[in-house]
């Protein structure tokens, strides 16, 4: 593992234990075990930091959704709704603890919107959206499936389910197979 690599998994570690908004970069080099201009040498403050950490060191969702949208009919559709909704579980129970302190402050809400030009969170929404649409063309959802009603559904109860194990410092249910099989059945 290089030093990036570590830096990225240190920021993880740090920002889920201190959350965005009090993870310092001092701190996350020392805790990566390097110092603050080696991680400057990767990248240019926090935030780039922060992206990296999301992409790099949170479960694949993205990939996974590119990957359904382009080959939606590899498995049955309850098997990729299952998958998404796994992935989501896992995804909003690991960034939860980091990105909910960026609420703390406008401020550093405001900064940070317009440093991913407000598309952040919207982005593995506008994901399932695009692999429901895949379904619906394959047939396997009805042509008038509200898929953005469909995709906030799913992805809203991943994020209500990262919400209450945070807050009740739990592990997260497994609930994937209930929510895509409630969906198939409303479907």
């Amino acid at each position: 593992m290089g030093s990036r690599e570590e830096i990225v998994a240190a920021a993880a570690k740090v920002m889920r234990e201190q959350g965005y908004a009090h993870a310092t970069t001092k701190v996350i080099a020392r805790t990566a075990g390097y110092s603050e201009a080696m991680l400057y040498k990767h990248f240019r403050d926090k935030t780039d930091l922060f992206l990296s950490v999301l992409s790099d060191e949170l479960p694949a969702l993205g990939a996974t959704l590119a990957e359904l949208t382009a080959d939606p009919g590899r498995a049955p559709l309850r098997d990729n709704l299952v998958r998404v909704a796994r992935l989501g579980l896992a995804f909003y129970a690991d960034s939860f603890p980091i990105a909910i302190s960026m609420f703390s402050s406008r401020e550093l809400l405001r900064s940070h919107r317009d440093r991913v030009g407000g598309a952040g969170p919207r982005i593995p929404l506008k994901g399932v959206e695009d692999y429901l649409r895949a379904e619906v063309a394959l047939g396997r959802l009805k042509a008038d499936t509200d898929v953005e009603a469909v995709a906030a559904l799913l992805l809203g109860a991943c994020f209500q389910q990262a919400f209450l194990t945070t807050f009740e410092e739990r592990e997260p249910a497994d609930i994937a197979e209930r929510l895509a099989d409630t969906l198939l059945a409303a479907l």
